[in-house]
């Protein structure tokens, strides 16, 4: 592969700014919630010791969902914070999605999005997580029998009480964006963007642009999907969600790791593993879609945050982004990336 004048270099001396209001944060971002939920089994200890070193390595926006293990994640991220280094506490951002409704089975019922439903979720996630305010606060899906307009007010009145920094929103489209921003200031939009999830390129992307709204992007590696680490054979432990997503079923997942492999070329060829060729790319959008994109990197290992940190250090040329896009073409990936019901919560996806 060959580097220009076009090359894109990202380095964990660079710091981005979400959207035109939000925060300035390091370039990676951790997502928490396989600490907790939806991956099977995790190490409590572990977990712990993998926020600390991302927070030594300069990591400063920690993302959590209250429902993640029903207020699990945030307690988890309360005892990180508490026994880190003052210093990095300090630094440290929080980012917390609210709405989802959930059982004691562990099911999930829908959304609220009401005003008072608001400052009640609100309410819990700052006892939970033993702050006096959230710096990104956002409703996990919209709730359909709420306009978005009641929704961002209602996080407005926190910020004016001091409750909360910045609002953020998540999986939304270009007209709900739009009719969310004109209420009040919007930090970023959270959204899966990855080399096998770019639908948001068409309008969503432009719409941020436009707007002067940043993006953290989840499921950069597609839930492990693209990282290189996930085989054929692997067997899925119970909890994990993944065994119930189209992408990781059958024919799809043999089509979708043949992409991994073709990947896997590409990145040896540029003397990388195939996650940091995945995060590299990511990362590398936003300087070219004209908005700061932060990926959030799911890492519930200290060996696996590692790895992620090292695509900071990738310069991708012209011809590197080519290569990557060739190997994994835009809509090649198989099936949807969530089942059929909760696709049909994505207001992104209408």
């Amino acid at each position: 592969m060959t580097t220009n004048e076009s090359t894109i270099t990202t380095t964990t001396g660079t710091h981005r700014t979400l959207g035109s209001t939000g925060p300035t944060v390091f370039p990676l971002g951790l997502g928490c919630m396989g600490m907790s939920a939806l991956y099977g089994t995790a190490d409590r200890a572990e977990s712990i010791a993998t926020i600390h070193a991302a927070l030594d390595a300069g990591v400063t926006l920690l993302d959590t969902g209250d429902f993640y293990g029903m207020g699990h994640n945030e307690l988890l991220i309360n005892e990180a914070l508490r026994t880190a280094p003052a210093a990095a506490r300090e630094r440290a951002l929080t980012s917390v999605k609210f709405g989802a409704l959930r059982t004691v089975e562990g099911g999930f019922t829908g959304y609220d999005g009401r005003p008072e439903a608001v400052k009640n979720f609100l309410a819990y996630s700052l006892q939970r997580l033993g702050r006096d305010h959230i710096d990104i606060y956002r409703i996990a899906r919209v709730d359909p029998a709420v306009p978005i307009e009641e929704t961002v007010g209602a996080i407005a009145e926190a910020v004016e009480a001091g409750h909360v920094r910045h609002i953020g929103l998540s999986e939304v489209g270009s007209d709900t964006l739009r009719r969310a921003a004109a209420v009040a200031p919007i930090s970023d939009l959270q959204i899966e963007y990855s080399l096998i999830s770019r639908g948001i390129e068409a309008e969503i992307l432009p719409t941020a642009r436009e707007l002067g709204i940043g993006v953290t992007a989840y499921g950069v590696l597609s839930r492990g999907l693209i990282s290189g680490h996930f085989t054929r054979d692997r067997a899925l432990g119970p909890g994990d969600f993944r065994g119930m997503s189209p992408r990781f079923q059958g024919d799809n997942l043999d089509r979708n790791l043949d992409l991994v492999d073709a990947l896997r070329k590409v990145a040896e060829g540029k003397g990388v593993t195939v996650a940091q060729a995945a995060i590299a790319w990511v990362l590398a959008q936003g300087p070219r879609q004209g908005v700061d994109i932060v990926p959030l990197v799911g890492a519930r290992r200290r060996d696996r945050l590692d790895e992620a940190l090292g695509a900071l250090e990738i310069s991708l040329g012209a011809g590197d982004l080519a290569a990557i896009e060739e190997a994994v073409p835009v809509g090649a990936a198989a099936g949807e990336r969530y089942p059929a019901a909760q696709m049909a919560h994505l207001d992104s996806e209408r």
